[in-house]
């Protein structure tokens, strides 16, 4: 674990540069070292498509007829994936860190130069496009860092102007998530917005993706990546985990919500919840930034 971090992923860049890129939301790419490339093709999982095949141990996520993304997708066999693969379908391979090591470890290390919350959902996921196909117009909730293994692969990324700090994806074309829907106030446009920026990957490009902006691809041939993406929580995550984790402790507060649609006994249930507000907002006063984080960053 010693020799994995972020500054040997991103090699010449100074940390600072990386940093500024990072708190900024605006994406890079460069090329690793061909030692790390050598390093992690290393790994059967990540040497040929044919050896992921016959080394995947789980269902694979393969996109269907249509709107070609994650959330327009299905869990196939491995026999399958092929057959569809040929056909064009992109492939996505879920968590391969939960079989090789040396994934799980580059996870980690990412995870911690980042100084990411323990609450952090970090993921790894190797996906297989084949020639002129693609991924539509979407943006996620994660951040994300794109590695590429084999072949040629177009990106497009533009600044996301309609939904800041989005806390879900959204792939246009697809239905979109009912709480995204409540703070959507602008809507989402029809199409990849026009100031997106146009980035090649080979393989040893890596491209960081920032959280909430729009992206879509196109590969120039077959093509095989690994993608290190952290949905790490927002300030509300963290607050709300706290003051659960808080107001548990309270008999009170485990009571059941009894009658918060009943005609006759509703005011009994307003008094009551009331109350408890009240009693919230007291306690809140005395709340600092360091008393949340020690509830929920266990050290």
């Amino acid at each position: 674990m010693e020799n994995k971090s972020i500054a040997k992923l991103i090699g010449s860049m100074p940390l600072t540069q990386f940093f500024e890129h990072y708190r900024s939301n605006t994406p890079f790419h460069l090329s690793i070292s061909e030692v790390l490339l050598d390093e992690l093709k290393s790994s059967s999982l990540l040497g040929t498509l044919d050896q992921l095949f016959e080394q995947w141990p789980f269902d694979v996520g393969a996109y269907l007829e249509g709107v070609a993304d994650e959330g327009n997708s299905a869990r196939v066999s491995v026999d399958d994936a092929k057959d569809l693969f040929s056909q064009g379908r992109g492939l996505y391979f879920d968590d391969p860190n939960r079989i090789s090591p040396l994934i799980s470890e580059w996870l980690t290390a990412i995870h911690r130069d980042l100084g990411l919350s323990q609450l952090t959902y970090s993921r790894s996921l190797i996906y297989a496009i084949k020639q002129g196909q693609g991924t539509a117009t979407h943006f996620d909730q994660n951040i994300n860092f794109v590695l590429q293994l084999s072949g040629t692969k177009k990106w497009w990324i533009a600044p996301n102007t309609h939904i800041e700090n989005p806390m879900t994806r959204h792939t246009l074309g697809l239905v979109m998530d009912p709480e995204l829907s409540s703070y959507a106030h602008k809507g989402v446009p029809e199409k990849m917005p026009d100031d997106a920026v146009e980035y090649t990957l080979t393989p040893g490009s890596l491209l960081f993706v920032p959280r909430g902006a729009w992206h879509e691809t196109q590969a120039l041939s077959d093509a095989v990546s690994l993608n290190f993406t952290y949905s790490a929580p927002a300030w509300i995550d963290l607050l709300t985990s706290a003051i659960r984790g808080r107001f548990i402790q309270s008999e009170k507060w485990r009571e059941t919500a009894d009658f918060v649609n009943h005609p006759e006994f509703y005011t009994e249930a307003l008094e009551k919840f009331d109350d408890l507000i009240q009693e919230l907002a007291y306690d809140a006063q005395h709340w600092k930034a360091s008393h949340i984080l020690g509830a929920t960053e266990a050290k």
